[in-house]
């Protein structure tokens, strides 16, 4: 294996080489992060709070301590057509005394105060690590303040301490559940809901205009610029577009059982992906009209767009990128991308991808790339400049890393202002990667001396 020297024994089983199968067990994923460690793969309140917050108005009161709430709507770029109030966050600031006699009657107060200043149609309440552990009954609270101002006001089991992000996205899946359940199942429409897209610098406007373009109607945004009484139609839908597997599979697949709403997982990330997404959702839906615009559609978009790429296409052929994502289905589709462009995939890792996700990345990258899950910066530094990567593709939290080390950056998470989805999309990332990987400061930093120190 190498770079030996840059791993700790308790993450070997977690770093992959294509070429090496390990034990035969695959590589270690999904376990769940160390109580007061920093992980890369974040908290249960967190897993749940990007998941609920781009609901536009809906009302969220973190029940915990102030820094909690820091974690707010300006963790993502969702955006709204409408409603404002998810740019609001409320916390119960539980302190020292707090943990001593309980925070029920603070949650109680906090409730009253939102309502008398406001009128909410739901109200979320999130439980923080401090509540796990002071036994709070916030089921009991929810329960009272439903009955007496006549919402919806549902908790959502988020200490963060009980397991990774991805137990928060089930949290949050929960609570959509409990928020979308009717009494009485409607009758089905011809229509579908986009589970996953969260409307990222307004990316699920331009996933609706295409299947407008080819006659399917969207039932419900889950959760990208939704509305609570948008959710609350969701179970007429007759299909399921599962965009962010990692994050709605879990509701899916409920739906599914609950609502006989089948599902799909699509990906518009990439001239391919984008293409074959709507071909499926089209044969899915099984009109025939519909399927004759899709492929109307498919082809006057790849001729618009193709050429455009080619122009970049010559930059960037024969480049090594790395990739490091918080979701194994965006990093498969961030792998294709780079393939259409001619560039080869050295180093993926993501924070939250699965068995299933780490075995199919296998087969897409070369024999020697390296596959790392929940990677730390140490790991990602070695890799990067033991592979030769001309650019790294992740969040935030690695631009430094990168530029600390000479290489190229383009984020592609949820901090993100530009769209990267769909066709338009793809010509946005070609562009960024291009401007980024091509710049000629590299050359100047290079010619200093400090190129991958």
């Amino acid at each position: 294996m190498k770079n030996d020297n840059a791993i700790l024994p308790e993450r070997a089983k977690s770093i992959r080489f294509s070429e090496c199968s390990g034990d035969g067990s695959g590589i270690k994923c999904e376990s769940e992060s160390v109580s007061g460690a920093v992980s890369q793969r974040a908290c249960v309140y967190c897993g749940a709070r990007v998941v609920l917050n781009p609901i536009t108005d809906a009302f969220h009161i973190v029940h915990g301590p102030i820094g909690c709430a820091s974690y707010t709507w300006d963790i993502r770029g969702s955006l709204s057509s409408g409603e404002e109030g998810y740019r609001n966050s409320y916390s119960t600031d539980l302190r020292e005394t707090d943990v001593i006699f309980g925070g029920e009657k603070k949650l109680v107060a906090a409730i009253d105060e939102i309502m008398t200043l406001h009128e909410p149609k739901v109200i979320f309440i999130y439980a923080t690590c401090i509540v796990g552990v002071i036994g709070d009954d916030i089921d009991a609270v929810c329960r009272n303040a439903e009955s007496k101002y006549g919402i919806r006001v549902i908790p959502v089991k988020s200490p963060g301490f009980s397991g990774t992000k991805k137990t928060g996205y089930k949290m949050a899946c929960n609570a959509i559940m409990s928020l979308v359940t009717p009494e009485f199942l409607p009758a089905k429409t011809l229509g579908v809901n986009i589970l996953g897209d969260f409307n990222l610098a307004g990316e699920i406007w331009i996933i609706k205009n295409y299947l407008r373009r080819i006659g399917v109607e969207v039932v419900a945004n889950i959760t990208g610029d939704a509305r609570v009484e948008d959710l609350k139609k969701a179970p007429s839908a007759q299909l399921n577009l599962v965009q962010c597997a990692g994050s709605m599979t879990y509701l899916a697949k409920q739906m599914e059982e609950t609502f006989d709403i089948p599902f799909i997982k699509v990906s518009f990330f990439g001239v391919t992906d984008t293409s074959d997404s709507l071909m499926r959702i089209a044969y899915a839906v099984g009109d025939k009209e519909v399927i004759k615009r899709a492929k109307a559609f498919i082809e006057e978009e790849k001729n618009r767009v193709i050429p455009l790429l080619n122009k970049y296409k010559k930059n960037l052929e024969g480049k090594k990128a790395a990739i490091y994502v918080g979701g194994g289905f965006k990093a498969i589709s961030l792998i294709r991308q780079f393939n259409e462009f001619g560039m080869n995939t050295v180093m993926v890792g993501t924070q939250t991808g699965s068995k299933d996700d780490y075995e199919v990345i296998q087969h897409l990258v070369d024999e020697d790339a390296v596959i790392l899950d929940d990677a730390n910066p140490a790991e990602l530094e070695a890799f990067m400049k033991e592979m030769g990567a001309d650019i790294l593709v992740g969040g935030v939290k690695e631009r430094p890393l990168a530029y600390k080390l000479g290489v190229a950056f383009c984020d592609h998470n949820h901090e993100r202002k530009h769209p990267l989805a769909g066709y338009e999309g793809t010509l946005n990332f070609a562009s960024e990667i291009n401007l980024s990987m091509n710049s000629p400061v590299w050359e100047t930093i290079a010619q200093g001396g400090n190129k991958n120190v």
